[in-house]
This record gives structure tokens, sequence and C-alpha cells, in this order.
């Protein structure tokens, strides 16, 4: 009898093991198959204000402007981040003469760049660099020797500005003697 309940007991396993279908894998969609999204590119950064080209200024020394012979007037101009306006040119004309050929002839200048406070620390950053190696580019294609301009940036650190014709004067190249 043993061997009889045994065998049932198998024969139960055995169907109810067996017994029931294996789930069936999902149905394929009908109709038309759309490919998933693609991540939409990032649109590139909007251009900042302080990158427009009619405001800016070069901010030079008045030992340089005296050595030089620049005036006021003439060290304020306008440019942005990207390249330098064709108004500038005379000034960083005068200063390229002045330090290959004029009085201060073997002489080291220092091009500080700066922003205004409006944008992210790293960017305003990055931007100062900008200007001030824009300005040192200028000059180097104009004679003055490449090791006699050092390039550096404040960014935003030095910015007081509160409103647009503030912050005007904190967007600007600072051109001082080196040490």
């Amino acid at each position: 009898m043993k061997s009889m309940s045994h065998a049932a007991l198998l024969f139960a396993v055995a169907v109810y093991g067996c017994g029931s279908d294996p789930t069936p894998p999902p149905a394929a969609p009908t109709g038309a198959v759309e490919a998933p999204a693609a991540e939409p590119e990032p649109a590139p950064p909007l251009p900042k204000e302080e990158d427009d080209g009619s405001t800016g200024q070069l901010n030079i020394s008045d030992e340089i402007k005296k050595a030089c012979g620049i005036t006021d007037a003439e060290a304020h101009f306008a440019y942005d981040s990207a390249s330098i306006q064709s108004g500038d040119q005379p000034v960083l004309n005068k200063l390229a003469d002045c330090f290959t050929k004029g009085p201060l002839k073997g002489r080291q200048m220092r091009l500080v760049g700066h922003a205004d406070p409006r944008g992210e620390d790293e960017y305003n950053m990055v931007l100062g660099g900008k200007r001030a190696d824009n300005v040192k580019d200028y000059l180097t294609r104009h004679g003055l020797p490449d090791t006699r301009a050092e390039t550096t940036s404040r960014g935003e650190i030095d910015a007081t500005g509160t409103d647009e014709t503030s912050w005007a004067k904190d967007r600007r190249v600072d051109v001082v003697l080196a040490n």
C-alpha cells in the first residue's frame, strides 16, 4: 500500500508541476511602433548681458596712460568676450607701440579681466580671462612679445555694480605694470 501511495503522490506532483501551462510571453504590439524619444540636446546658453559689445572698458593705469600718452577718453572702449572691436584698435596700438618701442620698452604688463556679478562665479572667472586673453592676443599680433604680457582673471570678485550703468564698469580689463 505504501508503494501505491508513493505512486499516487508522484503522480499528483507530476500533474501539478506539469499541469499548468507556462506563462506566455507578452503579446507583440500591434499597429505602428514608435521608437523611444531621444533625449533633447541641451540648448546652447544664451548670450549674457555682459557679453554685449556696446559696453565694457579698458582700465589703463595712470602710470601707463601718462607714459604712453593715452587720454582717459581713449581708455574706454566697447568690446565683448569674443573679439576686439575696430574702435578699440587705436588705444591698443598705442599700448603695443609704447611697450615695444616707446617709454615702456622692455617693461611687462599685467592684463586683469573682470565681469559683473550677474553670472555664475565660474562662468564670470572664465569670461574675465577671455577678455584679458583677447587684449593680449591683439597686442602680441601687433608686436608685443608674448612674454611681456601676463593675463589673469578676477571674474566678479571686485564687482561693485548694482544697475546697468555700474555693471558696465565691472566689465573691464585692467592694464597695469607688472613688477
